[in-house]
């Protein structure tokens, strides 16, 4: 299990190397289109909908980084990868950047050779078993047959804890969410494990959400974000700035339907006009326009109502903010200062 997270290690950096010295903003804007690597499908997150136009928030991600630096959310070229395909997607600059639920890790950061911009979902693994097997903790679990995503970082956190509670597992190996929502809705594994996100938004297409449970355990720390190559650090910026912009436009109250106004008539908050392009030139500095993080935010809204439109509460996905509430409202979602 251990071989195929790390899989083509040296390959990957030497690869990546050699793309990042060409420089992605100026292949972006030369181009005209941000190539966005993504999930295969996962609905709230990205997945194509019934017209072929991909949706969620990883997806909006993608957009309003199209928004910042092309003054438009739709030239994104979206690539649906795998947890295998993913990296070498992104090391062989097939991909400019990955938005794919993808957790920041010593490993991938430093032996892959990647720069983690990043965190727009605190995570954690969890389980996914039918209501009728009757199980109420993942410790009851002992001989389980367990639908498992090959290449990720599930697969390590699963074998340690059964380990650590001596119990048994035997794998079923998948490659694509797809894959395992139908081997578990067809009874060829007890139970589905993945980040508790994924579960949820998984468990929120059955056709009987109902019949399936969630869980209480949480196995792991999966904070997931967008990445890029190492050695590529003006591009590293421009994607780390435009998630940051998201999530200080709803720490200081900017949001879809206000901001034309508050562009059109600056107010007294000065943080608020430096990440609108009123004032300062924060966008100058990243080589971008000054209403780069305008444009951004416009794409699809804040980091709030990204999440509340795509994965919220209100939402078949059903997400409390939880962890990833702002750091004003006692969780983890904070942003440097625009200054």
């Amino acid at each position: 299990m251990k071989k195929s997270v790390f899989f083509g290690a040296l390959t990957l950096a030497g690869l990546g190397a050699g793309v990042a010295a060409a420089g992605t903003l100026d292949d972006v804007k030369a181009r005209g289109k941000l190539n966005c690597g993504v999930t295969t499908g996962l609905v709230g997150f990205a997945a194509p909908d019934a017209n072929g136009e991909w949706k969620g928030f990883d997806v909006g991600v993608c957009r309003a980084v199209a928004a910042a630096v092309l003054g438009d959310a739709t030239a994104v070229e979206f690539v649906p990868t795998t947890g295998k395909t993913r990296f070498t997607a992104l090391a062989s600059g097939e991909i400019d950047m990955l938005a794919r639920n993808t957790t920041w890790t010593f490993s991938r950061d430093v032996d892959l050779k990647f720069t983690f911009v990043g965190v727009n979902y605190y995570d954690g693994q969890g389980f996914m078993v039918p209501k009728e097997l009757g199980v109420s903790s993942a410790k009851e679990l002992d001989g389980a047959t367990v639908c498992i995503q090959t290449g990720t970082t599930t697969e390590l956190n699963l074998a340690d804890f059964f380990r650590a509670n001596n119990i048994s597992y035997e794998p079923v190996p998948i490659e694509t969410n797809a894959e395992g929502q139908q081997q578990y809705l067809a009874g060829a594994c007890d139970t589905y494990t993945t980040d508790a996100s994924g579960l949820a938004a998984t468990r929120a297409t059955f056709e009987n959400p109902g019949d399936h449970v969630l869980l209480p355990e949480i196995v792991s720390k999966e904070p997931l974000g967008p990445l890029v190559r190492h050695g590529d650090n003006e591009w590293g910026d421009v994607v780390r700035w435009t998630l940051n912009a998201l999530i200080t436009a709803e720490e200081l109250g900017v949001t879809s339907t206000n901001i034309a106004d508050m562009s059109a008539a600056p107010g007294d908050n000065p943080e608020v006009n430096r990440l609108l392009g009123t004032e300062g030139n924060l966008g100058e500095m990243l080589g971008l326009s000054a209403d780069w993080a305008k444009n951004a935010i416009m794409a699809g809204g804040n980091y709030g109502e990204l999440f509340e439109q795509n994965i919220g509460e209100s939402t078949s996905i059903g997400l409390a903010r939880g962890l990833n509430a702002q750091w004003t409202d006692g969780g983890l979602i904070y942003s440097p200062p625009f200054r």
